[in-house]
């Protein structure tokens, strides 16, 4: 895979991570609740998640691509539109909501059942990843390309939201990202709806 394509698979993928949702006020709960490792550990276990997602949609998109190349055509326009659609409500999103994220006491063992649950528990993670994927997965891709786009999407995941928890040590951390969450969700729509438009022209090459 060329380098400029992992970098737009790189920056797609740390911008769905960073977008406000579920899986943010997740870590943030168990973070303020038990502290930095049971928020590590909802990290962890939540990008375990993400990458089993996309190690489905990576295999399931090659095979996809060869034996029913109308089928897969339709399934991007679909993902398309869902990205549209998120890129929408993105925009629309203000600063609130799941940036308000209480504490409760927590365990490491919670933290990462938790993590894997909200992960495996969100099936639109599948139409995000064969939206996504859709622009860089080809017939011919071989088995460390795939691995690399695995591999990509779980680390961006888990690094983001490992520094999530370790940033919350410091008290002025969530202000400043609750401040902020309007500009990280304005971002994330343009990225998003970009993205679909890509979708519907066609492959990146």
């Amino acid at each position: 895979m060329p380098f400029s394509l992992w970098l737009s698979l790189a920056a797609v993928c740390a911008m769905g991570a960073m977008s406000p949702g579920p899986s943010l006020a997740l870590v943030l709960r168990h973070t303020l609740g038990g502290g930095r490792l049971p928020g590590v550990a909802a990290a962890l276990s939540h990008a375990l998640g993400v990458g089993l997602y996309a190690l489905l949609t990576v295999w399931g998109l090659g095979a996809l691509i060869a034996r029913q190349p109308l089928l897969f055509q339709f399934i991007t326009w679909v993902g398309a539109a869902y990205l549209a659609w998120l890129g929408i409500k993105a925009l629309r999103a203000g600063r609130v909501a799941t940036w308000q994220a209480s504490g409760v006491i927590t365990s490491r063992a919670q933290a990462a059942r938790e993590g894997m649950l909200v992960a495996l528990g969100n099936p639109k993670l599948i139409l995000f990843f064969v939206a996504l994927l859709s622009q860089f997965v080809s017939p011919e891709m071989s088995l460390a390309a795939k691995t690399l786009i695995v591999a990509t999407a779980m680390v961006i995941d888990g690094g983001w939201y490992v520094l999530v928890a370790m940033a919350l040590s410091h008290s002025s951390v969530l202000p400043w990202l609750q401040a902020r969450a309007h500009w990280i969700n304005r971002l994330t729509g343009v990225l998003l709806l970009g993205l679909a438009l890509r979708v519907v022209l066609g492959p990146l090459g």
